[in-house]
């Protein structure tokens, strides 16, 4: 294919670990901006220059593709993530080269300090014009670079700042005040039966247990998916979701949740086992 007939690119990359509404600036900005055909969002498997993500890459691109997806012009690559490591920008370009004219590259202005570090950075600076989206707190040293253009951006783009936020948020939140919120959430989703156990002063894994009863079905698994989107952003943590066909179980730490159908709810009696707990220790505290 001649280039001159190929669709002409930007290519947007980053951990998006979480995508937020600075990312989406940046997007809609570009395409005012960029005489483009189409905008592609790479989300990385892995940061080269980081060790982890707190999200996992396919949760980061789920959450990408419904936050960018709609837009007109752009297009959603699982290409890094399917490669199952860190991948440089220079095999990334490499690869769209292989279908479109690559003409951007956008860069937050963090990346400017390190830019000069990035692997093959000669070839990569040679070939595309870089769009750096600028940021109040970083210094524009664009001395590296040949060819750039300025994207201001007025919103916050630091996810290291919004994920610092949303665990302040979950911090300055009592024990019950998070409570109140779940419960919310599955009485929204249509849970029935919500019973919360305060086990906070027996020997236990957990301070509340939140056990309620689903639809059937799939609803489970639905609940704790919904649970996980509302609440994850605003600082709770999921350690570890278990599920059968008929239930499910969260592990937020202090919090356990547990979901099930009316059939497993009978079959297992937690509400006897749990309430015999918070009884016992009761009890021993009156001898």
């Amino acid at each position: 294919m001649f280039k001159d007939t190929q669709e002409s690119i930007a290519l947007f990359g980053g951990s998006f670990d979480p995508p937020h509404l600075g990312h989406l600036s940046i997007i809609k900005e570009s395409l005012k901006m960029l005489e483009i055909d189409k905008l592609i969002v790479v989300p990385t498997f892995l940061n080269p220059f980081k060790k982890s993500s707190n999200e996992t890459p396919y949760q980061r691109l789920k959450l990408s593709k419904e936050l960018f997806g709609t837009i007109s012009k752009v297009f959603i690559s699982d290409y890094e993530i399917n490669q199952g490591r860190a991948t440089t920008t220079i095999q990334t370009l490499n690869h769209f080269q292989e279908q479109y004219r690559v003409k951007h590259i956008i860069i937050g202005a963090d990346n400017l300090t390190s830019i000069h570090e990035w692997h093959e950075f000669k070839k990569l600076n040679e070939q595309i014009i870089w769009v750096i989206a600028t940021r109040d707190s970083y210094k524009l040293e664009t001395t590296f670079l040949k060819r750039f253009i300025l994207l201001q951006i007025d919103v916050n783009i630091s996810s290291t700042k919004i994920r610092e936020q949303n665990k302040n948020k979950r911090i300055s939140m009592t024990l019950n005040d998070r409570i109140e919120r779940i419960v919310n959430e599955l009485d929204k989703k249509k849970a029935s039966e919500i019973e919360v156990f305060n086990l906070e002063n027996v020997d236990y894994i957990a301070k509340r247990v939140v056990l309620t009863t689903s639809l059937g079905g799939k609803h489970s698994s639905a609940l704790a998916q919904h649970l996980k989107e509302e609440l994850k952003p605003l600082g709770e943590e999921f350690l570890h979701i278990d599920e059968s066909e008929d239930w499910v179980v969260i592990d937020m730490g202090d919090i356990l949740v547990h979901i099930m159908n009316s059939e497993a709810r009978q079959t297992y009696s937690l509400e006897e086992f749990l309430t015999d707990i918070g009884n016992r220790k009761q009890e021993e505290f009156l001898k």
